[in-house]
């Protein structure tokens, strides 16, 4: 009668616990990225409205322009420019058509902050900025660490705010670019 195991026998499964482990582990690491990410973006979300609030509270009271005050705050926050960086969709395809700015900016949190301002126009869209929470560190992927809202005269919107839920999770999943999710984890949304 055979008693314990041999040693062939404990070596296969020491494999084959360490394939699973290997498997399991990439997909939970990446789910406490993302989650970090996504508490990043939620107080960032914070920051901006109260810096659009700060704004347009000097804006009313010392009649000074909104967008030269609004670059002003930015260049507040910013220590340093950097060379643009590729930043892509969760789908895998570059923003580099869709998403140009002039210079990208590393913050005092050292995350990355662009920004630009279109011809001002009443209560319509003036500008639209980019946040990618964690810095020049990877993945750099629009809906994992980069996030973007529509500036406004009476507001900061974060992107796809003004789409249905069901479009914001789409959009945040694989086979969408991503953008969307800037709205749909502070919404409450999941990722995937």
């Amino acid at each position: 009668m055979k008693k314990g195991f041999t040693i062939i026998e404990v070596s296969i499964l020491f494999v084959i616990f360490l394939i699973v482990a290997f498997l399991v582990a990439p997909l939970s690491l990446d789910d406490t990225m993302q989650a970090k990410n996504t508490s990043r973006w939620r107080n960032v979300q914070e920051d901006f409205i109260n810096i659009h609030s700060s704004v347009t509270s000097l804006v009313e009271e010392e009649n000074v322009d909104f967008i030269e005050t609004l670059k002003e705050a930015f260049e507040n926050e910013v220590k340093s420019s950097i060379k643009p960086y590729k930043i892509t969709y969760m789908n895998g395809t570059s923003s580099a058509k869709d998403f140009k700015y002039e210079e990208f900016y590393v913050t005092y949190s050292n995350a990355v902050l662009a920004y630009k301002f279109f011809e001002p126009t009443e209560n319509e869209l003036l500008g639209e900025l980019i946040y990618d929470v964690n810095g020049v560190n990877g993945p750099n992927v629009w809906g994992k660490d980069v996030y973007g809202m529509n500036i406004y005269k009476n507001k900061f919107e974060p992107l796809g705010y003004d789409r249905a839920f069901d479009t914001q999770k789409q959009d945040c999943s694989r086979i969408g670019k991503g953008c969307y999710c800037s709205s749909y984890y502070l919404i409450g949304g999941n990722f995937d």
